[in-house]
């Protein structure tokens, strides 16, 4: 009997040892992978910021070239320059996609930036020497398929953001993302009124 108690009491103990392995090692994996998810949001940001300083590069050049040409309209090329100097102002590191505010704000300048360039190679359109002018058209060609990059990567870096936050809110993951401090990341957004289709005037 003394035996039998004693036999049990070891089963017992032996079960509430497995269990408590299997949960550790279960909140070790989970741990592991948002880990794993976090450093893929921090890539994938890397290469949106690629694209950004690819195309911040670009841009003296371009305003040099577009300068050159008599008569163009000053304004034009100053908002381009003073708009990349804003971009340029904001330290942006990987943590503040945890920021809403930080986020916004470069998200902002940079949008900013690209209207200004839109601006910019509209007005172009009224000078045919410039559309003639072999280092514009290369400068411009390069600028077109850096924005398109730009929107490939901004692409990739929401969805990789949304499998992130998806698992962090998922039970019971979220458990061991709530003590490990795992916080949701921010989405790039379209710019407001973007899904208004844009006014053709001639």
């Amino acid at each position: 009997m003394k035996n039998k108690g004693l036999m049990i009491g070891c089963g017992i103990g032996i079960l509430l040892v497995i269990v408590v392995v299997g949960f550790v090692m279960w909140g070790v994996g989970v741990y592991n992978n948002l880990v794993g998810l976090d450093e893929q949001v921090t890539q994938s940001w890397s290469q949106v910021e690629n694209q950004y300083q690819r195309r911040a590069d670009l841009i003296p050049n371009l305003v040099n070239t577009v300068k050159g040409v008599a008569g163009f309209e000053k304004e034009t090329y100053t908002a381009v320059t003073e708009a990349r100097a804003k971009v340029n102002q904001i330290n942006f590191n990987s943590d503040m996609l945890n920021n809403p505010q930080a986020f916004q704000q470069f998200q902002a300048a940079q949008d900013n930036l690209s209207s200004a360039l839109s601006r910019l190679l509209v007005t172009v359109e009224n000078y045919p020497e410039l559309k003639a002018n072999e280092n514009f058209l290369q400068l411009q060609s390069q600028l077109e398929g850096t924005e398109n990059r730009i929107s490939v990567e901004r692409m990739k870096f929401n969805q990789v953001v949304q499998e992130y936050n998806t698992t962090i809110r998922r039970f019971p993951a979220n458990f061991v993302a709530g003590i490990a401090g795992f916080e949701q990341k921010q989405y790039f957004q379209a710019k407001e009124g973007a899904d208004e289709a844009p006014t053709v005037q001639f």
